[in-house]
């Protein structure tokens, strides 16, 4: 869409018609006349139902195509005009024989129609549930017939909606925006120092670190060249950095020191990007010095009675430690950086050639000890981290870790919606983890060498398996989904899973190739399911873990209002902390023996948690399916407890829903409502809790957080990082503590 330069002296209406007029040209074409194909397309409307109503209405003269003038009449009305206005144009899309009222013929079409164009799937049971209950809170009169006036009087019981309404699919309909000016970088930033301060205190006393050992350096060497003075100051950066880069990539240390509370200040979650940004200056440090030793080596090889060639490609200078292999070593360390930073670029990384990254980035072992050899004083900075490293990697080697804990398998898989794939894991005795937590993996008959971090999404009390769950996202996890797709069609099995929450008992329902099967739900009762693929398979694949690995997460048991953020399959840490809090709930209930009165005892299993308010953010339908019947067990499980009060909050998001305030889904998302009030069920989940259309508002959201009171509030996110840095500024609004999962 091109930026139109609009006149700044213009209201808003006047740019938005200047806007409007431009944009019709565009897709009116040479006749200046819009069709229906061509209306459908701009409206980016999926449902004909919808498309034609809106076309037949904006059509004033039923000439079959809309003008400049008739197009403005509309859009004016739908996207601008007042309640009534609007609430006239709605009637009139769901009259569709115009007769003056809506029929539940019409109405079956209207909602039929709003499911379809959010990409909803609702059995025909379900629907024929929510013509029911719309057409009972709306037909008053019980006449079988909505006139206009009842369909006012039950909108207004919904304020707000009919003020907002629009067709909000129309993008092109909104003037472009300025563009901001992005050209600053956010870390350099006031907002960005004064959000994250932690963050901030890490880099300056990083960046401090770095000046005062350049500064040192060349102060030790202010009598030598220019040349020297710079390549010593960044020498003695170097030896930091090559030293620092290997610290923040300590996994079990960073984990170890997770432990301790009183360390909780460190902000740990960003030793990736430090590790990155270490990374850089290694690199930036690198080229200054080879060029400050280029120029030496111009002014003094004559001096050495040898060639600038020989000085630097040789070892006849006799300059360094070691056989005077320093400026050879120093360019054969350049080798090596430049090969390791190109193939640590993304676009290796993600294209399928993992391997490549992989077995570059081994280069660190003959980095170090050309280091080593390089510069007189490196091992003074490296011994302390360099043991702690190699202590590191003999603990999580594979070999190792199956001597300790015996081999490891795979030994049940779940092929779920959106290629998500559900592993279950044999469990070694005395392997221990957190909530929260993830390891990193490696199936070699995937891949061999590659290693991948998943977060684990099971809770520690579960015996005997951990879960796993993954989506497929790139190279790796693509050939995972598909080799268990492929595995071994005889081994599809019906029959008694681990026990846990959400897993639930399966018994026989039929042959495999009718893939019909029954649900045995924790309240005894059975619902009837049919599925084009058997659910799960019995499979028998060794595999190794490396970790298990701490994140932030961990400081959810000692946060009293913890507020759980999980975007699509960014919500596995926070199945697994979910259903640890119900086990330790239930563990710290106590009996009378005499009077059998059940009461919570906070001094069971340490729990400083009150409330948790989870919100989970998928796109589609079918996402939900991935933990619902976990989240089912956990809504089971707490009304067993209310009288304990709730401590799981739930908040279900689907943002391709479209919301009240849309036209084409104002009907649905009514009769939805309507029916979660009388079954206390949400049709599109199952779930006893609603499920909301469109995105979360967070400032309405953390407001009604706020009011609770439940003490100290503290934002645990697992999503983009666009979510992050939106969620990020909302905590630092209401003064919520913030966190995201990183690894």
């Amino acid at each position: 869409m091109a930026n139109l330069e609009l006149d700044p002296n213009c209201d808003e209406d006047c740019q938005w018609l200047e806007h409007m007029e431009a944009q019709f040209k565009k897709i009116a074409g040479e006749d200046n006349k819009i069709d229906l194909k061509e209306f459908k397309g701009a409206l980016k409307i999926k449902e004909s139902f919808f498309a034609t109503r809106f076309f037949e209405l904006f059509d004033n003269d039923k000439s079959g195509a809309i003008d400049l003038e008739e197009l403005m009449r509309g859009l004016r009305l739908v996207i601008k005009g007042d309640y009534i206005s609007k609430l006239k144009f709605l009637f009139d899309v769901y009259d569709a024989d115009g007769n003056g009222s809506i029929d539940e013929a019409e109405l079956r079409t209207v909602i039929q129609s709003c499911v379809d164009e959010s990409s909803l799937s609702v059995s025909e049971a379900d629907m024929n549930k929510l013509i029911s209950v719309m057409f009972q809170s709306t037909d008053e009169d019980k006449s079988g017939l909505i006139s206009f006036d009842e369909l006012k009087t039950e909108l207004d019981k919904h304020p707000g909606v009919m003020e907002n309404l629009t067709i909000s699919a129309a993008h092109w309909l909104r003037p472009p925006k300025p563009k901001k000016n992005t050209r600053a970088c956010r870390y350099f930033t006031l907002k960005y120092w004064r959000n994250n301060r932690k963050e901030g205190v890490l880099f300056l006393l990083y960046f401090f670190i770095n000046i005062c050992l350049f500064a040192l350096n060349c102060f030790l060497y202010r009598k030598s060249n220019v040349y020297i003075i710079i390549a010593r100051g960044c020498g003695m950066c170097l030896n930091f950095n090559c030293a620092f880069i290997l610290m923040t990539m300590l996994r079990k240390t960073i984990t170890y020191i997770r432990t301790f509370k009183n360390l909780h200040f460190l902000p740990l979650d960003q030793h990736i990007e430090m590790h990155k940004l270490t990374g850089i200056m290694i690199a930036v440090f690198t080229v200054i010095h080879t060029l400050a030793h280029i120029g030496n080596a111009v002014v003094v090889a004559e001096d050495f009675g040898v060639t600038v060639w020989e000085f630097i490609f040789t070892t006849k200078a006799n300059i360094g430690w070691v056989l005077g292999f320093a400026p050879l070593s120093g360019v054969i360390l350049d080798v090596i950086l430049i090969v390791m930073i190109i193939c640590s670029m993304p676009f290796i990384r993600r294209s399928g050639h993992f391997q490549v990254f992989y077995w570059t980035h081994i280069l660190y072992v003959p980095f170090w000890i050309l280091c080593i050899l390089h510069a007189t004083n490196f091992w003074y900075w490296f011994i302390i981290p360099g043991i702690i490293f190699i202590i590191e990697s003999l603990n999580r080697s594979k070999y190792i870790k199956k001597a300790a804990y015996g081999a490891t398998y795979i030994t049940n898989v779940y092929l779920l919606p959106y290629r998500v794939i559900h592993l279950v894991i044999s469990r070694p005795p005395k392997w221990r983890y957190r909530p929260g937590d993830y390891v990193f993996i490696q199936i070699p008959a995937i891949a061999k060498y590659e290693w991948h971090p998943f977060t684990i999404s099971s809770a520690p009390e579960q015996e005997g398996t951990f879960w796993l769950h993954i989506r497929s996202a790139g190279h790796w996890t693509n050939k995972l989904y598909d080799y268990f797709d492929s595995y071994d069609p005889n081994t599809y099995q019906y029959g008694t899973f681990n026990k846990g929450f959400g897993l639930d008992v399966m018994e026989a329902g039929g042959t495999i190739e009718e893939g019909t099967y029954r649900r045995l739900s924790s309240t005894g009762n059975t619902d009837q399911l049919k599925t084009t693929k058997p659910m799960s398979k019995i499979v028998r694949v060794k595999i190794y873990i490396d970790g298990p690995f701490g994140t932030s997460a961990r400081e959810i048991f000692d946060t009293e209002h913890a507020v759980l953020v999980g975007s699509g399959i960014g919500v596995t840490p926070f199945a697994s902390i979910l259903q640890s809090i119900l086990h330790r709930f239930q563990s710290a209930t106590r009996t009378c023996p005499k009077c059998q009165h059940s009461f919570y005892d906070q001094r069971g299993p340490g729990m400083k948690i009150k409330r948790v308010d989870f919100i989970w953010i998928n796109r589609d339908q079918k996402n939900f399916e991935w933990f619902v019947r976990m989240l089912t067990d956990i809504e089971v499980e707490q009304a067993n407890y209310d009288k304990f009060g709730r401590i799981i909050h739930m908040h279900m998001y689907m943002t391709s829903a479209l919301s009240k305030t849309d036209m084409k889904g104002l009907g649905l998302q009514m009769a939805l409502e309507l029916l979660h009030t009388k079954e206390h069920r949400d049709v599109l989940t199952g779930l006893r809790t609603r499920t909301h259309a469109g995105r979360p508002n967070f400032d309405e959201l953390f407001g009604e957080i706020k009011q609770n009171k439940a003490g100290k509030v503290k934002v645990f996110l697992c999503g983009p990082q666009a979510l992050a840095k939106d969620l990020k500024e909302k905590s630092d609004k209401f003064g919520f503590d913030f966190t995201k999962e990183n690894f």
